[in-house]
């Protein structure tokens, strides 16, 4: 049964949760300052959910999984498969001027994604995106340029989305185009992650990483590919803001 309004506040005030009943006031007293409201209750809804389902799991377990973002990653994952295709997009294999990463990080992933992404290309070797392109996302094939770890790719990579790849080019080149956007299932997923994190305050880190690093690191431990590609912790709250401020459909 839902917790009432006063008991949820009394949990909240009891210190960092310690049991599955506590998690969940944590989680509705969480919150996540500078993602739209409706965005953040939408992800709530969903940790929620997901915890109302789980509940018979061991604490240590659920903590576990909010705390690596593989619930968050779940949530954004069955928004996109929920969402409807936009139309006309113009995404195609081989086109990869998405997977062009300006920057040093190259996109924020959470744990849980970080680890499937290094496992799925450890075992690979051989030239990456950076033979193609200095930018590229490391987990690209420089011939095909097609994803060495499609099936692992994070949440950013399967909602970036557009209808006009000569903009996409264009991006790549560092020159500002209408045309590309990214699906509201990725902050909405970065919102949960970020909601998880202050109800997990004082129990459990839950840090997210640099996606190029991860992909760059593929060859060593995961250990050292992990924190080598460690964000600092406000990284998250600045790619949250950045993607509300560039909220909006594909044109």
């Amino acid at each position: 049964m839902p917790a009432t309004p006063r008991a949820t506040r009394r949990a909240a005030r009891a210190g960092p949760p310690r049991d599955a009943a506590s998690l969940r006031a944590a989680l509705v007293a969480a919150r996540a300052p500078g993602s739209p409201a409706e965005v953040t209750e939408r992800a709530r809804a969903g940790l929620l959910a997901w915890l109302d389902a789980s509940t018979a799991q061991p604490f240590e377990t659920l903590v576990r999984a909010l705390a690596t973002g593989a619930v968050a990653t779940q949530i954004g994952r069955a928004m996109l498969a929920q969402t409807p295709e936009p139309p006309g997009l113009a995404c195609a294999a081989g086109c990869a001027f998405c997977c062009i990463l300006p920057g040093a990080d190259g996109a924020t992933i959470t744990g849980a994604e970080a680890r499937a992404l290094h496992a799925a290309l450890a075992p690979q070797s051989g030239p990456g995106g950076t033979d193609w392109h200095p930018e590229a996302c490391p987990a690209l094939d420089p011939d095909t340029r097609m994803c060495r770890a499609y099936d692992a790719r994070p949440m950013i990579c399967r909602s970036y989305v557009s209808r006009d790849a000569a903009a996409c080019a264009a991006i790549a080149e560092g020159r500002p185009m209408p045309g590309p956007a990214t699906h509201p299932a990725q902050i909405t997923y970065l919102t949960a992650h970020a909601l998880a994190r202050a109800a997990l305050a004082g129990v459990a880190p839950t840090p997210t990483y640099a996606l190029k690093t991860v992909a760059a690191r593929a060859g060593a431990s995961l250990a050292e590919a992990l924190k080598t590609a460690r964000h600092a912790p406000k990284s998250l709250d600045a790619e949250r803001r950045r993607l509300v401020r560039g909220m909006g459909p594909a044109r």
